[in-house]
């Protein structure tokens, strides 16, 4: 193994033949540096404590008056769109899928910023963090909305960065010969305040006022501006605040809020951060009641002036996946592709908050099945883009459940969109087919 200092040269050179700013590289060596000093990867159980309450969004939202045209024009909305959905069998942004006939995530997007626009008389900023994978098919989808400014990348794009993937023995840059396009990784949505400064939108939003700053992920409808909420958050003088929610049995695996013992702090513990002996423990929702939406609420100059007093970075935790340079050869160079979470700066900004959100604000789509429940008549979607379930449903989303013959997004077409607006649960164990709008109620296994 090379000295730590040569091998973060060999690190930063290769970053910088890339092109990448200053800030995505001194993000990343902060991770290397972790692993090369054989820092403390994991968090254990013995560390936290499980966070006993937080404030209730709802009281918040009835307590508070909306925001006026002056504070909407000082905010900023940040969609997350570097995702491709390859699980589900697509090779574009997975922001592109259509929710109802002829309407996809973007199309939604777009309407509840015009709406946000109209009410505040002013253009409120829309970012969307692409990625390398998505932003042709991107910008290209939004040419439709070139006559409103949409589909210029200079006014609504956010590049993330890629980082390079290190060998598991040495944590030197691989080199894949006539594939060097293997050799670099996505470094996670925690990219987000290093493309933030690096790319110079930090600052070019600073200086027009805009100070607020709402992100969220591009496949979770649930994630609309309140204007109620961002008033108070405006009013807190909170730097950060994390919109979560009560775990159920399907969230066992996401990262939960805890308090670091040391200092009380609030903190975010992903999976992979969690020991093995502390499995139980963390998939407990009894104990560990509270998950990461991935909603947040970040003051903008708070950011600027931390970054700037801790070398221009958020030291956020490294998360450390194992993988081989080549996904589709195991027989390739053993890997780790280095991530960060940007939940996990709620550890890092003292006066740090988090907010107890109703589950309409958590809905995102991560399989087929859910992709289903929001094309049924269970999810309304309004003339602004806002979501709702249907009264029948009793403000808790139906489960479905789909056997593997419905894995891939094309495969619905098959199956047909029922009516889930009166379903608790909707289980298909093989193949099916249901007829446009066919009635269902309660319980429901098929196939």
């Amino acid at each position: 193994m090379l000295p730590m200092d040569d091998s973060l040269s060999m690190i930063r050179e290769k970053m910088q033949r890339r092109g990448l700013s200053d800030a995505a590289i001194r993000a990343f060596l902060h991770g290397v540096e972790e692993l090369r000093r054989q820092c403390r990867i994991m968090v254990s159980e013995e560390e936290i404590s499980p966070v006993p309450t937080l404030q209730e969004w709802d009281g918040i939202v009835a307590s508070t008056s909306p925001a006026g045209a002056e504070l909407l024009g000082r905010t900023v909305v940040i969609k997350l769109n570097g995702g491709l959905g390859t699980s589900m069998g697509l090779q574009q942004a997975k922001s592109l899928l259509e929710i109802k006939p002829g309407v996809t995530f973007l199309d939604l997007i777009v309407r509840q910023v015009e709406a946000l626009r109209q009410q505040a008389a002013c253009d409120v900023q829309l970012l969307l963090m692409n990625s390398f994978s998505t932003s042709a098919d991107t910008m290209q989808y939004l040419q439709r909305y070139a006559d409103r400014g949409y589909a210029d990348a200079e006014r609504v794009q956010l590049m993330q960065n890629m980082v390079p993937k290190l060998l598991r023995e040495t944590l030197e840059p691989v080199s894949m010969p006539g594939h060097p396009e293997l050799e670099w990784c996505p470094p996670g949505h925690g990219d987000l305040y290093a493309a933030l400064s690096g790319s110079g939108w930090l600052d070019r939003l600073l200086e027009r006022g805009v100070i607020y700053a709402f992100v969220s992920n591009c496949d979770n409808l649930g994630a609309q501006v309140d204007t109620r909420f961002l008033n108070w958050f405006a009013q807190s003088g909170a730097p950060f605040v994390m919109e979560a929610t009560t775990r159920t049995a399907a969230d066992k695996k996401g990262g939960h809020l805890a308090l670091r013992k040391e200092d009380g702090q609030l903190m975010l513990r992903e999976v992979a951060q969690c020991p093995e002996e502390d499995a139980d423990a963390f998939q407990d929702i009894t104990r560990h009641r509270y998950f990461n939406t991935n909603n947040l609420w970040i003051r903008l100059d708070v950011l600027r002036d931390f970054m700037a007093a801790h070398g221009g970075m958020v030291p956020l935790p490294v998360i450390r996946n194992a993988k081989t340079a080549d996904p589709r050869d195991p027989d390739s160079p053993a890997v780790f592709q280095l991530e960060t979470a940007m939940g996990a700066a709620l550890q890092c900004f003292p006066g740090a908050q988090a907010v107890n959100v109703p589950r309409s604000r958590f809905f995102p789509v991560k399989t087929t099945g859910d992709l289903l429940l929001l094309r049924s008549d269970a999810v309304q979607i309004d003339a602004v883009g806002n979501m709702q379930l249907a009264p029948e449903c009793g403000g808790e989303p139906p489960i479905v459940q789909l056997s593997p013959d419905y894995k891939l997004v094309d495969s619905l077409a098959s199956l047909g969109v029922p009516s889930l607006r009166n379903v608790r649960r909707l289980t298909v164990r093989g193949p099916w087919s249901f007829a446009p709008g066919e009635p269902l109620v309660g319980d429901v296994t098929v196939g």
